[in-house]
């Protein structure tokens, strides 16, 4: 690159105007090299995951399962299942929750155990509510101020389901994991019940809902899911390498839940702020067998549990904070490397969180830049350089995999949601970039106080609205 040279003998303002546009011109140049290297390698990782997943639905080897809705649903239990739910101030949501799974899943070998904490009494009497008496309810009060953690909470309540084998002499076969917030689908307990023959932990999808009061924010996790639970997982489980529980729909046999227990009794790290993710990570490890569940009914809707995510913009920052921090930071220190060439490539995608932020953000003040240069070349300053063949190369193929990301992503957002989400995803790219770079900051600065000594808090987001609410409102 050359930079235009400033004419001698003009002004001191006017040098000083020049140079100004050169720095700024210089600055452009080598962000776009920087962000679209870095652009250019994460399109190259994701052209990798297309062509293993195009593969497998050419083989036949990622065919989504036909189910009827009704059979699975009169399908019986192999034995007791168990569905543990955390809680901390969930009261406006938890006694629907309760009443929606208890209707979806009527059967009698089925164990609820919801954990509240001593200083949250509205959402025990919330527990109580939902319940309407039904021995299958098991509320367990932790005798701690909350919030702990997720995974403290879970193992307080995995004590309890320890407690019951004890008293009645009869173990559990499944353990299940949900949220305080999500609506289960009423074929996924037989369907997960079938599945443990054959596995140790077993993850069906999860379904964000599109949510009409918030188009852009609550909205913009439903393509995100979509893509990652009907690609990147498939790819996973085909390479054999480690699946990520999701913390909601999984299901895991007690038998490997009781090694994951070993040696201090506890299932759930507590140092770590996705103690999911780390559990399915965990079982690859110690030579669990893992599945990833994609089922449809005759209707084509996708088996899998439905939530309201986050609806404004600071609750959706905390809450990727919190994935980025347990995932690519935490991960990263607790995890290391171990495993395969597979293993090693699907552990760089989860842990590129807080590099992709900065990507990001590099790329964000690259279009702020380009703006100002614009200005001032429609003011009568000319851009001190011109683009080289090697970044008009770069830029080429960034816009090239732009548009084919943009083609996937509305794909995958269309299949499950219709056409007009689907469009609406691709809108939704730049915001969904901003809460990326807003998450990865706050993230990396959660992680530096741990570094002080500082112990990693339960950050959760606050629930207002549940699918089943949504949907009757719809239906009326």
């Amino acid at each position: 690159m050359a930079l235009a040279s400033t004419p001698r003998g003009a002004g001191g303002e006017h040098h000083m105007g020049i140079a100004w546009l050169e720095w700024l011109a210089l600055l452009e140049r080598e962000l776009l090299l920087f962000a679209g290297t870095f652009f250019l390698l994460g399109a190259i990782d994701e052209l990798c995951v297309d062509a293993a997943w195009i593969r497998l639905k050419l083989t036949g080897r990622a065919k989504t399962a036909r189910i009827s809705r009704a059979l699975a649903c009169e399908a019986s239990l192999s034995g007791p299942a168990a569905v543990l739910v955390p809680t901390w101030q969930e009261d406006r949501v938890i006694d629907r929750t309760i009443e929606h799974m208890l209707a979806a899943w009527p059967q009698a070998e089925l164990r609820i155990f919801v954990g509240v904490y001593r200083n949250d009494p509205a959402t025990a009497r919330a527990v109580i509510r939902g319940a309407h008496g039904d021995p299958r309810v098991r509320l367990r009060v932790y005798d701690k101020d909350g919030p702990t953690t997720k995974a403290d909470c879970l193992n307080h309540l995995y004590a309890s389901l320890e407690a019951e084998e004890q008293h009645t002499g009869v173990p559990f076969r499944s353990i299940i994991l949900h949220d305080a917030e999500d609506m289960v689908d009423p074929a996924a307990l037989p369907l997960l019940d079938t599945a443990l023959h054959a596995a140790d932990f077993v993850q069906i999808p999860v379904l964000p809902e599109a949510q009409p009061a918030s188009r852009w924010i609550g909205s913009h996790y439903c393509e995100e899911f979509a893509e990652a639970h009907g690609k990147s997982m498939v790819v996973r489980e085909a390479l054999s390498v480690g699946l990520p529980a999701a913390g909601v729909g999984c299901a895991f046999s007690r038998t490997m839940m009781g090694r994951m227990a070993e040696p201090d009794g506890l299932p759930f790290s507590t140092e770590t702020l996705t103690e999911d993710y780390e559990l399915g990570m965990r079982i690859k490890a110690a030579g669990g067998r893992a599945h990833f569940l994609r089922a449809r009914g005759e209707d084509g809707a996708l088996v899998a549990t439905r939530a309201c995510f986050p609806m404004r913009i600071d609750q959706a920052v905390r809450q990727k904070a919190r994935w980025i921090h347990g995932i690519s930071l935490q991960g990263w220190d607790r995890l290391g490397w171990s495993g395969g060439l597979g293993e090693t490539w699907m552990r760089l995608r989860d842990r590129r969180g807080p590099l992709t932020a900065f990507v990001l953000a590099a790329a964000y003040a690259l279009l702020l830049l380009a703006v100002v240069l614009w200005t001032a070349e429609a003011l009568g300053h000319p851009r001190p350089w011109q683009l080289d063949p090697v970044i008009r190369l770069l830029v080429i193929l960034n816009f090239a995999s732009f548009a084919w990301r943009a083609v996937w992503r509305f794909g995958f957002t269309a299949r499950e949601y219709g056409w007009k989400e689907g469009v609406r995803a691709v809108l939704r790219i730049p915001l969904a970039n901003v809460i990326a770079i807003l998450a990865g900051r706050r993230a990396f600065f959660a992680y530096l106080r741990t570094l002080r000594g500082e112990s990693a808090s339960w950050d959760k987001t606050a629930h207002h609205a549940l699918p089943p609410a949504m949907l009757t409102r719809r239906a009326a």
